[in-house]
């Protein structure tokens, strides 16, 4: 499972909400919980989505830090 919480900050800085963030990204909020959740991986293609500069704008060298960090827990 993987540590989001990175990811979450980001989403609330830049869109202000999970459910505005899936709705960019082209998933449901119900699919995003999902994934926050451990149930469902994020595809390549929402990835792509997410770090579009007109989304939250994270340049493919951080993509790790906010998509693969693994919770060590």
């Amino acid at each position: 499972m993987f540590d989001y919480s990175k990811l979450r900050g980001r989403i609330k800085e830049k869109v202000g909400s999970e459910a505005n963030f899936a709705k960019k990204i082209g998933i449901s909020a119900a699919s995003l919980s999902y994934t926050f959740n451990g149930k469902r991986d994020f595809s390549t293609t929402e990835i792509q989505k997410a770090c579009n500069k007109n989304v939250l704008d994270i340049a493919k060298e951080e993509i790790g830090d906010f998509f693969l960090n693994e919770n060590l827990n």
